[in-house]
């Protein structure tokens, strides 16, 4: 992964990333972001994943429901955000919408999307990481079994 800064100061800054083949743009993106001290940002992406699982949060099971597409598949939109979790370090929430090439045989644009878990990229994904002039935290909610941000915490 390749990254520069595109504008601002310290606290505002926006930054792209540069994703390349066989890179895994969770993992990728998350240790970028701690490398960084990102600590509250949006993002938005575009490029491509040669397989990926995203998901939805199944609250009976307080887990993700995995949906692996284990195709050559188009990231149409990525939408997510940074904040800091309850271990200090860079949580990511990230969402796509994947273009498949080929369902059951056909070349119609089928799309899947959900939680984005897991994608390996070919041949390149493009993030824009803009900065938020606060900080953010994501708290994990025992209720829910998952982690939401919480504007009531303040500075992480």
């Amino acid at each position: 992964m390749k990254s520069a800064k595109l504008s601002g100061e310290i606290g505002s800054e926006t930054r792209i990333a540069i994703f390349e083949s066989g890179e895994e743009a969770f993992t990728t993106l998350t240790k970028f972001a701690n490398d960084a001290g990102i600590t509250a940002a949006s993002l938005t992406a575009i490029g491509a994943f040669e397989r990926a699982t995203i998901g939805w949060f199944d609250f009976e099971k307080k887990t993700y429901k995995k949906i692996e597409v284990a195709e050559q598949c188009e990231v149409l939109s990525a939408i997510g955000d940074i904040a800091v979790g309850d271990d200090g370090k860079a949580s990511l929430h990230v969402h796509v919408v994947l273009g498949l090439a080929v369902v059951l045989g056909l070349a119609d644009g089928s799309t899947r999307g959900g939680h984005l878990l897991e994608g390996k990229v070919r041949p390149t994904l493009e993030v824009v990481i803009t900065d938020t002039p606060a900080h953010l935290r994501r708290k994990k909610k025992p209720d829910l079994g998952i982690a939401l941000i919480d504007i009531a915490t303040g500075k992480a």
